[in-house]
């Protein structure tokens, strides 16, 4: 059940300290409250609860997503956002309270239902709503507005900066000898969960956790570990690691799958294809696979190949953004890997759809400058945003010819 509120912007000379004063107006939780739609907000969030008056009200949709811009403004955990909401005034007045209170208005288990609350879609929309609201495009959306159909294009404005890159995420370094190690030790206690649930006296299998173990260390603190010894460790891992998952096959057989927590049996499945990836890469003696898992406790992040110096490698979502004016729009979201390249006709049309004209100019590195885009832009992009774009057209031509 979810009670509706006035988003409305409470005036800050309103909000009520009892221990005297009022707030100030350059605070910077003060000027990001009034840059934010929270009538956008709200209906996103609506849309997972009922209509029915049943149940507890949920938490209010200007708290569920303030307490997330909280978290990423600051960098800080879910039980010390609740601490830093209950001791500021100001951030009790970012959130939509109408006066200081000692007491938290949420739990920090709640910020994991908040996140879930708001997808990518929602979050777009929202995106979207704040970008035109802090860069003031009224102008450019009256315009959008009384143009129709049938007058001339609009001349371009604007410049658009275009470019991709990878959102690092909050996983350990990934190895094939550290993950099939985790994978062990994690098949170990599902051994240990089932087999207390078993009425007859049977007797435990064996998993051999402690050779495990000490052949993990033998090559883990190895100062600079060859390829060979390296290879041996990871075999050894996979040997171990494929018994139990035979062990609690069997046992499944016997019935006790269902012993097993929901987070462990998702887990169990998750390591199951870890298995197969990995014992597929050492049969074969390669370092690829589709759709390669590199965190167990987030399987879909997915190895992003950056090329840099400090980090060729990076493992998180990989995004496109435009940017126009210092504000940034994402424009794609995806957790596996993809060529940038392809989304250059989207974003410029995105640009358009949001502005009402063409941009001016478009920057964008080497990798954009492909068969597909340099005929997009001579064949439509140049027909319809005019003379600005003749100068480049003629580059294109001349790298083209030569």
């Amino acid at each position: 059940m979810y009670r509706k509120k006035d988003p409305n912007q409470l005036a800050f000379e309103d909000f009520y300290l009892p221990f005297g004063g009022k707030l100030r107006s350059d605070n910077r939780w003060v000027m990001l409250s009034k840059q934010i739609p929270w009538s956008a907000v709200e209906k996103e969030y609506i849309v997972h609860f009922s209509e029915d008056d049943l149940g507890s009200p949920a938490k209010a949709s200007r708290i569920a997503f303030g307490a997330l811009i909280i978290k990423e403004q600051l960098g800080i955990t879910d039980r010390e956002v609740v601490q830093q909401v209950r001791e500021n005034h100001f951030l009790q007045y970012f959130l939509g309270l109408s006066s200081y209170q000692d007491t938290a208005p949420f739990h920090d288990s709640m910020l994991t239902h908040f996140r879930k609350r708001f997808g990518q879609e929602a979050l777009e929309k929202i995106n979207e709503s704040i970008a035109l609201k802090s860069k003031e495009a009224e102008e450019s959306r009256e315009t959008l507005e009384e143009t129709s159909p049938d007058e001339e294009e609009p001349p371009p404005k604007g410049k658009l900066i275009v470019d991709a890159t990878c959102t690092p995420a909050d996983i350990k370094y990934p190895t094939d000898l550290n993950l099939l190690n985790e994978a062990r030790e994690k098949t170990e206690t599902f051994i240990d969960r089932m087999h207390g649930f078993r009425v007859s006296p049977n007797k435990k299998p064996r998993t051999y956790r402690q050779k495990a173990r000490k052949a993990y260390l033998l090559v883990s603190k190895a100062r600079a570990p060859g390829r060979k010894k390296m290879r041996k460790g990871i075999g050894q891992q996979l040997r171990y690691l494929k018994r139990n998952l035979s062990s609690i096959t069997q046992m499944a057989e016997e019935g006790l799958l269902v012993h097993l927590e929901k987070n462990q049996y998702r887990q169990l499945l998750i390591i199951t294809e870890l298995y197969r990836q990995q014992a597929s890469m050492h049969r074969l003696k390669v370092h690829r696979s589709p759709d390669r898992i590199v965190s167990i406790a987030q399987p879909h992040v997915r190895p992003i190949v950056r090329g840099k110096a400090s980090a060729k490698v990076e493992f998180g979502a990989k995004i496109s953004l435009s940017l126009v004016e210092g504000i940034s729009f994402v424009d794609r979201i995806s957790w596996d890997a993809y060529n940038e390249s392809e989304d250059l006709k989207d974003q410029i049309e995105r640009y358009r759809t949001r502005f009402g004209h063409y941009p001016a100019s478009v920057h964008a590195d080497k990798i954009y400058r492909t068969r597909e885009n340099r005929s997009y832009l001579k064949t439509t992009a140049f027909v319809c945003l005019g003379s600005p774009w003749v100068a480049l057209k003629k580059k294109l031509n001349r790298t083209a010819t030569h």
